[in-house]
Protein backbone atom coordinates (compact mmCIF):
# COMPACT_ATOMS: atom_id res chain seq x y z
CA UNK A 1 0.00 0.00 0.00
CA UNK A 2 1.34 3.39 -1.29
CA UNK A 3 2.16 5.81 1.71
CA UNK A 4 -0.22 8.89 2.24
CA UNK A 5 1.38 12.13 1.46
CA UNK A 6 1.97 14.34 4.77
CA UNK A 7 -0.21 16.92 5.01
CA UNK A 8 0.45 20.69 5.83
CA UNK A 9 -2.42 23.19 6.12
CA UNK A 10 -1.56 26.62 4.62
CA UNK A 11 -3.32 29.99 5.63
CA UNK A 12 -3.97 32.69 2.70
CA UNK A 13 -4.20 36.16 3.26
CA UNK A 14 -5.09 38.49 0.43
CA UNK A 15 -7.90 40.64 -1.46
CA UNK A 16 -10.01 37.68 -1.65
CA UNK A 17 -14.08 37.24 -1.03
CA UNK A 18 -14.63 40.73 -2.42
CA UNK A 19 -15.58 39.49 -6.57
CA UNK A 20 -12.25 41.01 -7.79
CA UNK A 21 -11.56 38.99 -11.02
CA UNK A 22 -8.17 39.88 -10.76
CA UNK A 23 -7.67 39.13 -7.00
CA UNK A 24 -9.96 36.09 -7.48
CA UNK A 25 -7.72 34.97 -10.06
CA UNK A 26 -4.73 35.42 -8.09
CA UNK A 27 -5.91 33.16 -5.51
CA UNK A 28 -6.92 30.33 -8.13
CA UNK A 29 -3.52 30.68 -9.59
CA UNK A 30 -1.74 30.36 -5.98
CA UNK A 31 -3.69 27.35 -5.25
CA UNK A 32 -3.69 25.63 -8.00
CA UNK A 33 0.06 26.19 -8.08
CA UNK A 34 -0.10 24.93 -4.78
CA UNK A 35 -1.43 21.40 -5.17
CA UNK A 36 0.90 20.91 -8.40
CA UNK A 37 4.39 21.32 -6.79
CA UNK A 38 3.08 19.88 -3.01
CA UNK A 39 2.07 16.86 -4.97
CA UNK A 40 5.68 16.61 -6.76
CA UNK A 41 6.98 17.13 -2.82
CA UNK A 42 4.59 14.43 -1.42
CA UNK A 43 3.01 16.62 0.25
CA UNK A 44 -0.95 17.65 0.17
CA UNK A 45 -1.79 21.16 1.13
CA UNK A 46 -4.78 22.04 2.76
CA UNK A 47 -5.69 26.01 2.17
CA UNK A 48 -7.47 27.89 4.84
CA UNK A 49 -8.66 31.12 2.83
CA UNK A 50 -9.30 34.24 4.79
CA UNK A 51 -12.06 36.16 2.67
CA UNK A 52 -14.76 38.66 3.05
CA UNK A 53 -16.92 36.06 2.16
CA UNK A 54 -15.60 32.97 3.34
CA UNK A 55 -18.95 30.90 2.28
CA UNK A 56 -18.52 32.19 -1.37
CA UNK A 57 -14.66 31.32 -1.41
CA UNK A 58 -15.25 27.87 0.55
CA UNK A 59 -17.74 27.10 -2.10
CA UNK A 60 -16.22 28.21 -5.42
CA UNK A 61 -12.67 26.78 -4.84
CA UNK A 62 -13.62 23.66 -2.54
CA UNK A 63 -11.08 24.73 0.18
CA UNK A 64 -11.69 25.84 3.74
CA UNK A 65 -12.23 29.72 4.50
CA UNK A 66 -12.59 32.55 7.37
CA UNK A 67 -13.61 35.76 7.71
CA UNK A 68 -10.48 37.88 7.02
CA UNK A 69 -12.46 40.69 9.38
CA UNK A 70 -13.53 38.62 12.32
CA UNK A 71 -10.46 38.58 14.58
CA UNK A 72 -11.23 35.40 16.51
CA UNK A 73 -11.98 33.71 13.16
CA UNK A 74 -8.56 34.34 11.60
CA UNK A 75 -6.73 33.79 14.66
CA UNK A 76 -8.12 30.61 14.51
CA UNK A 77 -7.38 29.68 11.21
CA UNK A 78 -4.21 31.00 11.33
CA UNK A 79 -3.64 28.82 14.42
CA UNK A 80 -4.88 25.80 12.63
CA UNK A 81 -2.27 26.09 10.12
CA UNK A 82 1.21 24.68 9.41
CA UNK A 83 2.49 28.16 7.34
CA UNK A 84 0.67 31.90 6.18
CA UNK A 85 0.99 33.41 2.55
CA UNK A 86 0.47 36.94 2.22
CA UNK A 87 -0.66 37.62 -1.32
CA UNK A 88 -0.34 37.85 -4.60
CA UNK A 89 -1.73 41.75 -5.90
CA UNK A 90 -1.40 44.91 -4.58
CA UNK A 91 -1.66 44.45 -0.80
CA UNK A 92 1.53 46.65 0.92
CA UNK A 93 0.45 49.91 -0.93
CA UNK A 94 -1.59 52.76 0.66
CA UNK A 95 -3.28 54.61 -1.84
CA UNK A 96 -6.32 52.34 -1.81
CA UNK A 97 -6.27 53.77 2.13
CA UNK A 98 -4.24 54.27 5.10
CA UNK A 99 -5.60 50.86 7.28
CA UNK A 100 -4.67 48.72 3.98
CA UNK A 101 -0.70 48.12 4.94
CA UNK A 102 -1.59 48.11 8.91
CA UNK A 103 -3.87 45.29 7.97
CA UNK A 104 -1.65 43.43 5.58
CA UNK A 105 1.56 43.44 8.13
CA UNK A 106 -0.67 42.84 10.77
CA UNK A 107 -2.21 39.36 9.34
CA UNK A 108 1.44 38.36 9.28
CA UNK A 109 2.76 39.40 12.28
CA UNK A 110 -0.23 37.81 13.69
CA UNK A 111 0.83 34.30 12.14
CA UNK A 112 4.74 34.89 13.09
CA UNK A 113 4.18 35.38 16.96
CA UNK A 114 2.23 32.10 16.76
CA UNK A 115 5.69 30.77 15.38
CA UNK A 116 4.31 30.25 11.87
CA UNK A 117 6.47 29.99 8.67
CA UNK A 118 5.56 33.42 6.72
CA UNK A 119 5.84 33.68 2.87
CA UNK A 120 5.34 36.89 0.57
CA UNK A 121 4.00 35.57 -2.53
CA UNK A 122 4.15 37.48 -6.00
CA UNK A 123 3.11 40.93 -4.22
CA UNK A 124 3.13 44.23 -6.01
CA UNK A 125 4.36 46.68 -3.54
CA UNK A 126 3.80 50.40 -3.41
CA UNK A 127 2.80 52.82 -4.22
CA UNK A 128 4.22 53.76 -0.09
CA UNK A 129 3.35 57.41 -0.28
CA UNK A 130 3.42 57.22 3.78
CA UNK A 131 7.35 56.68 5.07
CA UNK A 132 6.25 56.06 8.59
CA UNK A 133 5.20 52.45 6.53
CA UNK A 134 8.91 51.89 6.07
CA UNK A 135 10.11 50.41 9.28
CA UNK A 136 7.32 48.63 9.60
CA UNK A 137 6.91 46.93 6.12
CA UNK A 138 10.91 46.29 6.81
CA UNK A 139 10.36 44.55 10.26
CA UNK A 140 7.65 42.32 9.28
CA UNK A 141 9.00 41.29 6.09
CA UNK A 142 12.56 40.53 7.39
CA UNK A 143 10.90 38.14 9.68
CA UNK A 144 9.55 36.05 6.46
CA UNK A 145 11.16 33.04 5.13
CA UNK A 146 10.61 34.11 1.49
CA UNK A 147 9.98 37.57 -0.01
CA UNK A 148 8.84 37.27 -3.48
CA UNK A 149 7.77 40.54 -5.78
CA UNK A 150 6.02 40.42 -9.35
CA UNK A 151 8.75 43.37 -11.16
CA UNK A 152 12.05 44.55 -10.43
CA UNK A 153 10.56 47.72 -9.29
CA UNK A 154 8.83 46.38 -6.23
CA UNK A 155 11.61 44.60 -5.33
CA UNK A 156 14.07 47.93 -5.13
CA UNK A 157 11.65 49.62 -3.51
CA UNK A 158 11.86 46.70 -0.53
CA UNK A 159 15.41 46.99 -0.77
CA UNK A 160 15.41 51.08 -0.28
CA UNK A 161 13.16 50.22 3.02
CA UNK A 162 15.68 47.73 4.08
CA UNK A 163 14.17 44.57 3.38
CA UNK A 164 16.35 41.45 3.18
CA UNK A 165 18.46 41.14 0.06
CA UNK A 166 17.37 37.90 -1.17
CA UNK A 167 14.03 38.33 -2.72
CA UNK A 168 12.52 36.68 -5.44
CA UNK A 169 11.01 38.51 -8.58
CA UNK A 170 8.43 35.91 -10.13
CA UNK A 171 5.62 36.73 -12.99
CA UNK A 172 2.41 37.30 -11.75
CA UNK A 173 1.15 34.10 -9.95
CA UNK A 174 -1.87 34.38 -13.34
CA UNK A 175 0.34 33.59 -15.75
CA UNK A 176 0.51 29.87 -14.44
CA UNK A 177 -3.44 29.52 -15.06
CA UNK A 178 -3.73 26.84 -17.99
CA UNK A 179 -4.08 27.76 -21.17
CA UNK A 180 -7.10 25.92 -22.80
CA UNK A 181 -6.44 25.64 -26.16
CA UNK A 182 -3.33 23.33 -25.22
CA UNK A 183 -3.39 20.47 -26.85
CA UNK A 184 -6.00 21.36 -29.30
CA UNK A 185 -5.73 20.80 -32.55
CA UNK A 186 -4.76 23.99 -34.97
CA UNK A 187 -8.02 24.68 -37.38
CA UNK A 188 -7.32 26.69 -40.44
CA UNK A 189 -8.63 30.26 -39.99
CA UNK A 190 -11.87 31.03 -41.29
CA UNK A 191 -12.26 34.01 -43.92
CA UNK A 192 -15.79 34.33 -43.42
CA UNK A 193 -15.36 34.77 -39.28
CA UNK A 194 -15.44 38.19 -37.90
CA UNK A 195 -12.73 38.67 -34.96
CA UNK A 196 -13.95 39.62 -31.65
CA UNK A 197 -12.40 42.21 -29.79
CA UNK A 198 -12.62 41.88 -26.04
CA UNK A 199 -12.66 45.30 -23.99
CA UNK A 200 -11.51 45.32 -20.27
CA UNK A 201 -11.83 48.73 -18.90
CA UNK A 202 -12.85 50.77 -15.48
CA UNK A 203 -13.33 54.10 -14.83
CA UNK A 204 -9.91 56.45 -13.95
CA UNK A 205 -9.86 59.64 -15.08
CA UNK A 206 -12.65 62.34 -13.75
CA UNK A 207 -13.38 64.11 -16.94
CA UNK A 208 -13.24 60.44 -18.34
CA UNK A 209 -11.21 61.55 -21.37
CA UNK A 210 -9.15 57.91 -22.01
CA UNK A 211 -12.87 56.76 -22.08
CA UNK A 212 -13.58 59.09 -24.72
CA UNK A 213 -10.68 58.18 -26.62
CA UNK A 214 -11.21 54.55 -26.32
CA UNK A 215 -14.99 54.86 -27.68
CA UNK A 216 -13.01 56.88 -30.43
CA UNK A 217 -10.70 54.04 -31.67
CA UNK A 218 -13.08 51.59 -31.29
CA UNK A 219 -15.33 53.22 -33.43
CA UNK A 220 -12.55 54.07 -35.74
CA UNK A 221 -11.49 50.45 -35.96
CA UNK A 222 -15.03 49.25 -36.63
CA UNK A 223 -15.29 52.05 -39.83
CA UNK A 224 -11.95 49.66 -40.87
CA UNK A 225 -13.29 46.28 -40.88
CA UNK A 226 -15.71 44.09 -39.29
CA UNK A 227 -15.27 43.44 -35.83
CA UNK A 228 -17.35 42.23 -32.78
CA UNK A 229 -16.90 44.26 -29.75
CA UNK A 230 -17.09 42.35 -25.94
CA UNK A 231 -16.81 44.70 -22.84
CA UNK A 232 -15.42 42.27 -20.26
CA UNK A 233 -16.28 43.39 -16.60
CA UNK A 234 -13.58 42.46 -14.53
CA UNK A 235 -14.97 44.23 -11.22
CA UNK A 236 -18.91 44.91 -11.09
CA UNK A 237 -20.97 47.38 -11.04
CA UNK A 238 -18.27 50.22 -11.47
CA UNK A 239 -16.77 48.03 -14.68
CA UNK A 240 -20.22 47.61 -16.23
CA UNK A 241 -20.31 51.46 -15.77
CA UNK A 242 -17.28 51.80 -17.20
CA UNK A 243 -17.97 49.76 -20.21
CA UNK A 244 -21.74 51.07 -20.38
CA UNK A 245 -20.31 54.79 -20.61
CA UNK A 246 -17.53 53.94 -23.75
CA UNK A 247 -20.65 51.82 -25.46
CA UNK A 248 -22.80 54.66 -25.37
CA UNK A 249 -20.31 56.59 -27.34
CA UNK A 250 -19.41 54.52 -30.09
CA UNK A 251 -20.97 54.90 -33.70
CA UNK A 252 -24.26 53.39 -34.25
CA UNK A 253 -22.39 50.64 -36.69
CA UNK A 254 -19.66 49.89 -34.12
CA UNK A 255 -22.42 50.01 -31.64
CA UNK A 256 -24.66 47.47 -33.28
CA UNK A 257 -22.14 44.80 -33.01
CA UNK A 258 -21.29 45.58 -29.46
CA UNK A 259 -22.59 43.92 -26.34
CA UNK A 260 -21.21 44.28 -22.55
CA UNK A 261 -21.20 40.18 -21.19
CA UNK A 262 -22.14 39.56 -17.40
CA UNK A 263 -19.29 39.60 -15.07
CA UNK A 264 -17.61 36.17 -14.61
CA UNK A 265 -17.19 35.29 -10.76
CA UNK A 266 -15.16 32.25 -11.18
CA UNK A 267 -11.43 32.77 -12.66
CA UNK A 268 -11.22 30.25 -14.93
CA UNK A 269 -14.71 31.21 -16.74
CA UNK A 270 -13.32 34.79 -17.59
CA UNK A 271 -10.21 33.22 -18.40
CA UNK A 272 -12.27 31.23 -20.75
CA UNK A 273 -14.29 34.23 -21.78
CA UNK A 274 -10.86 36.09 -23.07
CA UNK A 275 -9.30 32.86 -24.95
CA UNK A 276 -12.32 33.62 -26.90
CA UNK A 277 -11.39 37.00 -28.08
CA UNK A 278 -9.49 37.86 -31.08
CA UNK A 279 -7.58 40.93 -29.66
CA UNK A 280 -8.02 42.11 -26.18
CA UNK A 281 -7.77 45.77 -25.34
CA UNK A 282 -7.72 46.63 -21.24
CA UNK A 283 -6.50 48.54 -18.81
CA UNK A 284 -7.35 45.78 -15.89
CA UNK A 285 -3.80 43.99 -15.16
CA UNK A 286 -5.42 40.52 -14.82
CA UNK A 287 -7.31 41.04 -17.93
CA UNK A 288 -4.13 41.44 -20.02
CA UNK A 289 -2.47 38.51 -17.87
CA UNK A 290 -5.70 36.37 -18.90
CA UNK A 291 -5.01 37.52 -22.62
CA UNK A 292 -0.92 36.43 -22.27
CA UNK A 293 -2.34 33.16 -20.87
CA UNK A 294 -4.72 31.98 -23.24
CA UNK A 295 -2.52 33.78 -25.98
CA UNK A 296 -4.82 36.28 -27.34
CA UNK A 297 -2.92 39.72 -28.81
CA UNK A 298 -3.00 42.43 -26.50
CA UNK A 299 -3.31 46.51 -25.97
CA UNK A 300 -2.43 47.43 -23.00
CA UNK A 301 -3.66 51.38 -21.31
CA UNK A 302 -1.86 52.35 -18.51
CA UNK A 303 -3.24 53.69 -15.76
CA UNK A 304 -0.77 52.52 -13.14
CA UNK A 305 2.98 51.63 -13.39
CA UNK A 306 2.15 47.89 -12.85
CA UNK A 307 0.53 48.09 -16.27
CA UNK A 308 3.87 49.13 -17.71
CA UNK A 309 5.59 46.68 -15.78
CA UNK A 310 3.86 43.44 -16.72
CA UNK A 311 4.06 44.55 -20.58
CA UNK A 312 7.62 44.97 -20.32
CA UNK A 313 7.77 41.38 -19.38
CA UNK A 314 6.19 39.87 -22.41
CA UNK A 315 7.99 42.56 -24.68
CA UNK A 316 5.29 44.78 -25.37
CA UNK A 317 4.80 48.53 -24.22
CA UNK A 318 1.15 50.49 -23.28
CA UNK A 319 -0.93 52.04 -26.64
CA UNK A 320 -1.56 54.70 -24.57
CA UNK A 321 -2.16 55.79 -21.35
CA UNK A 322 -4.86 57.40 -18.91
CA UNK A 323 -3.19 60.83 -19.59
CA UNK A 324 -2.40 60.26 -23.45
CA UNK A 325 -4.85 57.88 -25.46
CA UNK A 326 -4.34 58.62 -29.25
CA UNK A 327 -7.70 57.25 -30.84
CA UNK A 328 -6.15 57.00 -34.66
CA UNK A 329 -3.07 55.54 -32.71
CA UNK A 330 -5.29 52.67 -30.91
CA UNK A 331 -7.49 51.74 -33.86
CA UNK A 332 -4.21 50.95 -36.16
CA UNK A 333 -2.37 48.75 -33.92
CA UNK A 334 -5.61 47.36 -33.46
CA UNK A 335 -6.04 46.30 -36.73
CA UNK A 336 -2.37 45.47 -37.04
CA UNK A 337 -2.66 43.11 -34.57
CA UNK A 338 -5.81 41.04 -35.76
CA UNK A 339 -4.34 40.77 -39.29
CA UNK A 340 -0.83 39.31 -37.07
CA UNK A 341 -2.48 37.83 -34.74
CA UNK A 342 -0.39 34.42 -35.66
CA UNK A 343 2.93 36.14 -35.78
CA UNK A 344 2.01 37.78 -32.57
CA UNK A 345 1.57 34.39 -31.18
CA UNK A 346 4.69 32.63 -32.37
CA UNK A 347 6.70 35.45 -31.27
CA UNK A 348 5.55 35.26 -27.70
CA UNK A 349 5.12 31.52 -27.34
CA UNK A 350 8.54 30.87 -25.56
CA UNK A 351 8.49 33.92 -23.03
CA UNK A 352 4.43 32.83 -22.22
CA UNK A 353 6.02 29.53 -21.68
CA UNK A 354 9.00 30.44 -19.32
CA UNK A 355 7.07 32.61 -17.89
CA UNK A 356 4.52 30.39 -16.88
CA UNK A 357 6.63 28.29 -15.58
CA UNK A 358 8.28 31.31 -13.60
CA UNK A 359 5.33 32.14 -11.79
CA UNK A 360 5.04 28.61 -10.09
CA UNK A 361 8.98 29.20 -8.21
CA UNK A 362 7.32 30.91 -5.04
CA UNK A 363 5.35 27.70 -4.37
CA UNK A 364 7.79 25.09 -5.07
CA UNK A 365 10.05 27.26 -2.68
CA UNK A 366 6.74 26.92 -0.06
CA UNK A 367 6.37 23.44 -0.45
CA UNK A 368 10.06 22.43 -0.92
CA UNK A 369 10.63 24.63 3.11
CA UNK A 370 7.58 22.88 4.48
CA UNK A 371 8.44 19.31 2.99
CA UNK A 372 11.72 19.54 5.04
CA UNK A 373 10.13 21.40 8.31
CA UNK A 374 7.41 18.26 8.61
CA UNK A 375 10.30 15.65 8.28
Amino acid sequence: MAPQPAVVRIALSGYYGFDNSGDEAVLQAILTALEKEGGKEGLRVEPVVLSADPDKTARRYGVEAAHRMRVGDMRAAIASCDALISGGGSLLQDVTGVKTIPYYLGVIKLAQWMGKPTFVYAQGIGPVLRKLFHPMIRHVLNGCEMVSVRDEASAALLRRMGVKPDILVVPDPVLGLPWFDEGKPDLPPDPARVPVVGVAIRFWRKDRRELEQLAGGLTLLAEKRDVKIRFLPMHPPGDEEASAFVMSRLSPRARENALILPAEEAPLAMAEQVAGCDLLIGMRLHALIYAATQRVPLLGISYDPKIDHFLGRIGESAVGSTDGLDASLLARQANRLLDEADGWREAKRETLMRLQRESRLPAQHIVRHLRIKSG
